[in-house]
């Protein structure tokens, strides 16, 4: 069962949206956290079920990032998303550290996928579809730019700046 849930945040209102699982914390799964006017963003559909109290335990885990008092999440996500490479770039983006930066060559070269991999790896970040707690927003383009972020340039600047980035001050 496809369940959903928004949340405040300084970026505006999250939509949280997870899969029922009896073997997680809470008992959900995250499948989507979708920022508002965020490309690609989940859209609630009919069939899903509004379930705010499944999603507490993410939302309190927000509510610590955003305050500045929570560094890593500890979210069970759903599976079944993203195409096996997909997958192998999210999961270099589960390494990066709070407060620290990587370039879209870093990643490619971790995933193999150096060279004209490149432009592959910035393709699947872009489809990474829980933005925020898998931290996509910590790769950056080799020159130090920020390049593409899907809910936003200037979100991702704000994100950066709160986690404190070098490669934003």
């Amino acid at each position: 069962m496809t369940m959903y849930a928004t949340v405040d945040s300084p970026l505006g209102e999250l939509l949280l949206v997870g899969e029922g699982a009896a073997d997680v914390a809470g008992g959900v799964a995250l499948a989507s956290l979708s920022l508002p006017g965020q490309k690609g963003a989940a859209v609630v559909r009919d069939d899903w079920v509004r379930a705010p109290d499944v999603f507490d335990g993410i939302a309190a885990q927000l509510r610590e990032y955003f305050s500045g008092r929570l560094t890593r999440f500890d979210i069970a996500y759903a599976a079944g998303a993203g195409t096996d490479f997909q997958r192998r770039v999210w999961a270099v983006l589960d390494t990066v550290p709070y407060g620290e930066t990587v370039s879209y060559g870093q990643v490619a070269e971790r995933v193999g996928a150096s060279g004209a991999g490149v432009r592959a790896v910035g393709t699947a970040i872009g489809r990474n579809p829980v933005l925020v707690v898998r931290p996509c927003h910590r790769v950056i383009g080799a020159d130090g730019a920020l390049r593409g972020y899907a809910g936003g340039p200037e979100r991702k600047e704000r994100l950066l700046r709160l986690e404190g980035a070098a490669a934003v001050r």
